[in-house]
């Protein structure tokens, strides 16, 4: 692993939960953490349902667009989190990689998305804390 660890969170349409993932990775690490996100079939938007869930956060994901999943991208990450994307993201060999099967928030109102992003909110905090101690301080470098 990198002295500043880079991240990747894949979904489907990288409009929800990978969205919501990095935004809160992204706060939570102060910059100790590089933090990613892609889609396999990336949506026009970001889920407003999710926007408003992390408005509630404090944290404005409105900005955000989903991004295509690249080779590139996974070669970059030292760790990969997918979340139902099933075998479309690439393997490569020395990188981490996780499933959290997590529902999709897709097409639900914001009561349906607040548990999901809730349960992201308690994934992101454990990985964090495995990656990058509160100590820790942020590290230069890396790209994006």
């Amino acid at each position: 692993m990198t002295a500043r660890p880079s991240v990747l969170f894949v979904c489907i349409h990288n409009a929800g939960r990978s969205q919501m993932a990095a935004a809160y990775l992204t706060a939570l690490s102060r910059g100790r953490v590089e933090v990613r996100s892609a889609g396999s079939a990336p949506a026009e938007a970001v889920n407003p349902a999710a926007v408003q869930a992390m408005a509630e956060e404090g944290i404005d994901i409105s900005a955000e667009l989903p991004k295509v999943l690249t080779t590139a991208a996974v070669q970059a990450a030292d760790v990969v989190i997918t979340m139902g994307c099933g075998d479309t993201c690439p393997v490569f060999p020395g990188k981490r990689y996780e499933d959290w099967q997590l529902a999709d928030p897709a097409g639900q109102g914001l009561e349906a998305v607040r548990p999901i992003r809730d349960e992201i909110r308690r994934r992101v905090e454990t990985l964090l804390a495995e990656l990058a101690p509160a100590g820790a301080p942020p590290q230069e470098g890396g790209g994006s």
